[in-house]
């Protein structure tokens, strides 16, 4: 493990071996042995509030992090699944070098290869149930299927839950291709989302956290936020060139529109739409493009 701040890390690879005993040395031996020849170095990478903490290289959890036989009601295979996984709880601990129980108040951002982009609270990633999977229960290691409708690899860390009430995407996160764990503010992190100079009774607060919580994991605004579907306010504002009621039916149920991976979000309220349209009206006047204008000099 590399550290560039935080505890020591001898006491965060102690929290890793925790379980690491018995039984579970065979597993972790051959787990380690299913590695692909000449397979990319897999890393997970730890930041707090801009800082680099480090990262933790996939062979350490191999080693160390209490590696197990998983079995989820996954939401993306749509069917029962097993991993070989590490306990969540210890690779934050880990890669943070930081008890749980201070690590439990912070808010986080899960950040996935394809620019994923998942906001979670502390108090959710360790009520328990969560794992990182490494692989395949049968395959090893690093061995994954093709994952959603665009069939993609998930490795080289895909966040997993157990528990039968932890199974919805939409209320736990499930990013796959996971790359990067941060400790941060959205607010702090993302100042340009914000609709700045409205009255704090202003309906378009409401929908900025109705974005934050439904939205940010794909989209941004203003280029802050996640980067697998479009940006809804640059060049231009998504209620600039769709009609509202083509918004509102397209976010409640896309695949009447077309086939794609959008989720439906049937469970929003008509109030909680109506406020998500107010915040783009807002920000459609507060934009702030991090493109170079076309035609600019490089």
């Amino acid at each position: 493990m590399r550290r560039t701040t935080g505890r020591s890390g001898g006491d965060a690879r102690s929290r890793l071996r925790r379980g690491a005993t018995g039984g579970l040395v065979a597993l972790v031996a051959w787990a380690g042995a299913s590695f692909a020849e000449g397979e990319p170095r897999a890393e997970l990478s730890f930041e707090r509030r801009g800082a680099a903490v480090g990262s933790l290289r996939r062979a350490e959890l191999v080693e160390s992090c209490g590696l197990r036989r998983v079995s989820v009601d996954d939401p993306y295979y749509e069917a029962r699944k097993e991993f070989l996984a590490c306990p969540l709880e210890g690779v934050l601990e880990a890669g943070f070098g930081t008890p749980a129980e201070d690590l439990a108040h912070e808010q986080f951002l899960l950040e996935a290869r394809d620019g994923f982009t998942r906001p979670a609270p502390g108090t959710q990633l360790f009520e328990g149930g969560a794992f990182v999977a490494l692989g395949e229960a049968e395959g090893g290691v690093g061995s994954w299927q093709p994952i959603d409708r665009r069939q993609v690899d998930p490795g080289p860390f895909y966040l997993v839950w157990t528990g039968a009430d932890q199974a919805d995407p939409h209320r736990h996160p499930w990013p796959y291709q996971l790359a990067r764990v941060r400790i941060a503010s959205l607010d702090e992190l993302y100042p340009h989302m914000r609709p700045q100079g409205l009255v704090a009774e202003d309906p378009a607060w409401t929908g900025l956290r109705v974005f934050q919580s439904q939205c940010i994991a794909c989209h941004a605004i203003n280029g802050e936020g996640g980067k697998v579907g479009p940006d809804l306010n640059v060049p231009q504002s998504i209620v600039e060139y769709r009609p509202e009621a083509q918004i509102r039916a397209y976010i409640r149920n896309p695949e009447t529109f077309r086939y794609t991976t959008m989720p439906a979000h049937l469970d929003l309220s008509e109030s909680e739409l109506d406020a998500l349209i107010s915040y783009f009206e807002a920000m459609k006047s507060r934009k702030h493009d991090p493109a170079p204008a076309a035609g600019a000099a490089p």
